[in-house]
């Protein structure tokens, strides 16, 4: 019997549902609080960022230097470009600063909105470029400032493909929480490593996976029903 069988005897799967009773319930606690505390920071930052990035184009309602904007896109391709493993271990200097340690799921909300802010910046971004430029161009001709334009014509405009968004940058987040426990980090991916893969226990880590992926589905078809809920176009 090879070692991916003996996994799955009587033996090992009442072990395997011993940990899902008792650790799981916590486990995905872990990860809907981590989920979402890094998603309201990333939300923070990257929803004015984004409204920056296209206020501040070349073309935007109001243009900011080259350089600035250079530097803005530079800085937001680079986080975005590093794997958020690496990342996590570049900024756990960062981490111990700013809450005392580098490891649990507190710890790992700080790579998360590292890694996440920029994403949110874009998809913003993506958002608000959307917005019909003939609605951009009648307030304006009324003598709406850029700020009115963003908070009261951009930014209403855009809120189905922003809710969209937003429901995107969520599961990619958790999807950054699973693989947060691989360096400690916590949560249903600490519980599917340390207690799955590594000590043989597949039928926990498929659990994890199963769990996962209904937590998934479930922001994702309510985030797809408030967009449709919010759309002006299907009301008419």
């Amino acid at each position: 019997m090879n070692q991916f069988a003996r996994a799955f005897t009587p033996d090992r799967l009442q072990e395997a549902w011993k940990v899902i009773c008792e650790d799981f319930p916590f486990a995905a606690w872990e990860t809907f609080y981590a989920t979402i505390l890094a998603t309201f920071f990333a939300l923070i930052i990257g929803l004015p960022l984004g409204m920056l990035l296209v206020a501040g184009d070349e073309k935007g309602i109001l243009p900011l230097p080259r350089p600035i904007m250079q530097v803005i896109n530079v800085v937001i391709n680079l986080l975005r470009s590093v794997p958020f493993i690496i990342l996590m271990v570049m900024v756990i200097p960062l981490t111990r600063l700013i809450v005392g340690t580098s490891v649990g799921t507190v710890a790992s909300i700080v790579p998360l909105v590292i890694a996440a802010f920029p994403f949110v910046a874009r998809l913003v971004e993506s958002s608000l470029r959307e917005v019909n430029p003939n609605i951009i161009e009648t307030a304006q001709s009324m003598g709406a400032t850029p700020l009115q334009i963003l908070l009261r014509v951009m930014l209403p405009e855009s809120v189905p493909s922003l809710i969209t968004n937003i429901t995107l940058a969520i599961t990619t987040i958790m999807g950054y929480t699973a693989m947060s426990g691989a360096v400690g980090g916590g949560g249903l991916g600490m519980i599917a490593i340390t207690y799955g893969y590594n000590r043989y226990r597949y039928a926990v880590l498929y659990a994890a996976v199963i769990v996962l992926v209904i937590i998934t589905q479930v922001i994702q078809s309510a985030g797809t029903w408030l967009a449709r809920k919010c759309d002006k176009r299907l009301k008419k």
